[in-house]
């Protein structure tokens, strides 16, 4: 998703940005995996990082608007997977594993007040993290998440509003945004061996350290890059292109094959500055 800078001012109106954010689930060990095997997390951990991922998002201008864990629902932390907000509407995905479908009515709830809601509806799957916004172009990956009768409703939906809907083949990893990330104006970050480079035609592309698969996933947050600490060998090529980066250890949602971008909706909303 395209972001932009925290705040610009416009008389008393200026514009923020949102971060919706949940708590870890203390079951969060129960979590979905298709391509990782399980590995023992450490929850106390993982909540701890991710207050530390929220206070990055802090500092870099977002406001947080944290939810309620849900402890029935070990992967709700990963609020991504549950709608794609863009400054028209809110799009309410129907996540492509059973239970994790029950995770996307709090949030419809939460985003109510900020956007209008559309919704996929059966047979139609989309996880959010499959969601790539290049500006007025918008990727969906096609992978064990996210179906072709998905793409086909985003097209529908979001075409009154001007943007271009493209399906894009994903292997080897969850979601196309564990592939691909945008890291800055019309540049990519991108394990090629995920995704066909081709796809993406003239954009800049920054490919990943090899001994790295899954240093694709960065979170832009205006000017910054907020990036796992885990990759210290993508996190150099990033510097070399110029690019700020912001570390953060995420080492215990990667266990649950989760990523910087899985753990926030953020957008930007209108906000009265002059009270």
């Amino acid at each position: 998703m395209l972001l932009f800078r925290a705040w610009t001012q416009c008389g008393g109106w200026g514009m923020s940005l949102i971060a919706i954010t949940r708590e870890v689930s203390p079951n969060l060990e129960r979590c979905e995996l298709t391509h990782l095997s399980r590995d023992a997390i450490d929850v106390n951990l993982a909540q701890s990082q991710h207050q530390q991922y929220e206070d990055c998002l802090a500092d870099l201008g977002c406001q947080i608007h944290r939810l309620p864990p849900e402890p029935e629902l070990p992967d709700s932390v990963f609020v991504e997977d549950t709608a794609i907000v863009l400054d028209e509407l809110a799009v309410i995905a129907r996540p492509g594993a059973d239970l994790r479908k029950l995770e996307t009515e709090s949030v419809a709830q939460a985003l109510k007040s900020y956007r209008r809601l559309s919704y996929i509806e059966p047979p139609g799957t989309i996880d959010g993290g499959d969601v790539l916004r290049i500006s007025d172009t918008v990727y969906v990956g096609l992978s064990s998440r996210s179906n072709y009768a998905g793409v086909l409703q985003m097209r529908s939906l979001l075409a009154p509003y001007g943007y271009v809907v493209k399906g894009v083949k994903v292997g080897g990893c969850l979601h196309l945004k564990s592939a691909v990330t945008e890291v800055g104006e019309n540049i990519l970050l991108i394990n090629p061996a995920w995704v066909d480079v081709s796809v993406f035609g003239s954009i800049a592309l920054i490919e990943i350290e090899p001994s790295e698969p899954f240093g694709g996933n960065a979170l832009r947050v205006g000017d910054t890059v907020v990036y796992p600490s885990a990759y210290p060998g993508t996190r150099r090529r990033l510097d070399g292109y110029g690019i700020v980066v912001k570390t953060v250890d995420v080492s215990e949602i990667g266990k649950a094959e989760g990523g910087v971008t899985c753990c926030s909706l953020i957008f930007r909303q209108m906000v009265d500055r002059s009270s």
